[in-house]
């Protein structure tokens, strides 16, 4: 049985591949995107008062945190495009393992994850952005972030089958932006407001880039925000994997 669901999935993982050979410009703007923001805030808006070092290793670990927020919107059109046209149901009509679609799009998603955080680290090596840290410390700081990445993919693959409908997911984008800059990604939480500085600072985002750049060697990063980079993105996804699981198990009822 788990044969046949690993099959189906990677099935379902190849039918979502196979889109990025037929819609490039689309993977070129989600992988380009991130890099234009790396660069904006690096060399026009520079930034980085009260960060201690050079700015870039701070921007940089920040940068990497807030580029597995984003991308949701792709993700979550993706699943609603295949709700509003009937494909989902046509395959939930076909003998294959309950779920294949949503791995196969999650697997296809971190995927695509995962290359564009390599052309970040190699756009930001470029820069003049360095590595203070081992191989091991960065395998670390590299699987905080795609896991960061996994919880998010799930919170956007449920709020698609929600919405179920393309023309909601810009609503959903609203919301992930404000999230995404509401952290600590380009500047440190100390030269905030107090208010503000708190909420910034227990942002699941700003946990994770918090250790990352302490896992890198870099500014601004704290030894003891590694485990609540982990436990946080661990109770997103108790949270919303089954959610999307059960939600969609009802899909067609």
């Amino acid at each position: 049985m788990t044969g046949y669901a690993l099959t189906d999935s990677w099935t379902m993982t190849r039918r979502e591949l196979a889109h990025w050979a037929r819609q490039p410009v689309r993977v070129l703007v989600a992988l380009v995107f991130p890099v234009m923001l790396l660069l904006m805030f690096g060399y026009l808006v520079g930034g980085g008062r009260d960060v201690r070092g050079d700015y870039l290793d701070y921007l940089v670990p920040g940068m990497l945190a807030l580029t597995m927020a984003f991308g949701l919107e792709g993700t979550m059109l993706a699943v609603t495009q295949d709700l509003d046209k009937g494909v989902i149901d046509r395959f939930r009509s076909l003998p294959m393992a309950n779920g294949a679609v949503l791995v196969g799009r999650s697997a296809a998603d971190m995927l695509q994850s995962a290359v564009g955080l390599g052309i970040l680290v190699g756009v930001g090596h470029a820069l003049g952005w360095r590595v203070h840290a081992g191989p091991a410390a960065f395998l670390a700081a590299v699987g905080l972030l795609l896991l960061f990445r996994f919880a998010m993919l799930w919170i956007g693959i449920h709020l698609a089958l929600v919405a179920g409908k393309p023309e909601l997911v810009q609503a959903v984008q609203i919301l992930v932006w404000p999230v995404g800059f509401l952290s600590n990604a380009f500047a440190a939480p100390d030269s905030m407001p107090g208010l503000l500085g708190t909420v910034v600072a227990w942002n699941p985002m700003s946990q994770t880039a918090t250790a990352v750049r302490h896992l890198l060697g870099g500014p601004g990063g704290e030894p003891g925000h590694v485990w609540p980079a982990v436990i946080w993105p661990l109770a997103l996804l108790a949270l919303f994997f089954p959610l999307a699981v059960r939600r969609f198990g009802r899909l067609s009822r």
